[in-house]
């Protein structure tokens, strides 16, 4: 008998501490809530407005400089590009560190 429980006390100790894991992932996901709906339709929208108001802003210069200018799109092309690469670049670092803060 005493060769049997031997045996079995590794598979007990496994089982205890997968137990005891199981608890502990359960317990931190009763406290780090999932944010809401309401709340991640929000930052979806933030994040579209970071990307499209910097594109359309340089955009519009870009416009307003063709227009002074004469040319077509000799400054609008570059300027959505670079309107569009701020936009990506903002709502990056939003994202991290909204990340970041949801850490801490």
């Amino acid at each position: 008998m005493t060769s049997q429980r031997k045996r079995d006390a590794p598979a007990d100790d496994r089982v205890a501490k997968a137990a005891r894991r199981a608890s502990d992932r359960d317990a931190m996901g009763r406290e780090d809530r999932e944010p809401s709906l309401a709340a991640r339709l929000g930052q979806i929208g933030i994040l579209g407005w970071t990307i499209v108001l910097p594109t359309l802003v340089c955009l519009a210069l870009g416009r307003w400089l063709d227009r002074l200018m004469g040319t077509r799109v000799f400054f609008s092309a570059p300027f959505l590009m670079i309107g569009a690469a701020i936009g990506f670049w903002s709502a990056w670092k939003w994202m991290h560190r909204q990340q970041r803060r949801d850490r801490d």
